[in-house]
């Protein structure tokens, strides 16, 4: 098992940052991937940004490239989400995943077995 704690979440206006912030504890050994989502109201969730444990490769959606950034930290377990040049639209509970399958990709819910409790980030214009 592994558990996902996220921090950072937190209000802002448009065109500023946050860093979001995600801890994972457990059977850490076993993550091949770890991602963010993101899930506005009445929306279904939606991916984000993922990181390959080893080696670090990333993928971003569309509508965040250029703005945001993943990272990791693997001697904390930890994985980063920099979000700068916010924007209203981005307004959405965030959340944390770590999948502990090999994939060939890592754009869907389903291919992530761990989720965090996730973090409210609200942006206003």
């Amino acid at each position: 098992q592994v558990q996902l704690v996220e921090s950072g979440g937190g209000s802002v206006q448009a065109g500023g940052s946050l860093r979001l912030s995600c801890a994972a504890s457990g059977r850490t050994s076993s993550i091949y991937a770890m991602g963010w989502f993101r899930q506005a109201p009445g929306e279904e969730r939606k991916f984000v940004a993922t990181i390959r444990w080893s080696g670090g490769s990333t993928d971003y959606a569309d509508s965040v490239k250029g703005r945001f950034t993943i990272s990791r930290d693997n001697a904390k377990n930890s994985v980063y989400l920099q979000m700068n040049s916010l924007k209203p639209e981005d307004t959405a509970v965030y959340y944390c995943a770590a999948a502990s399958r090999w994939r060939g990709s890592y754009y869907y819910t389903d291919q992530y077995n761990y989720w965090g409790q996730g973090t409210q980030v609200t942006v206003s214009s």
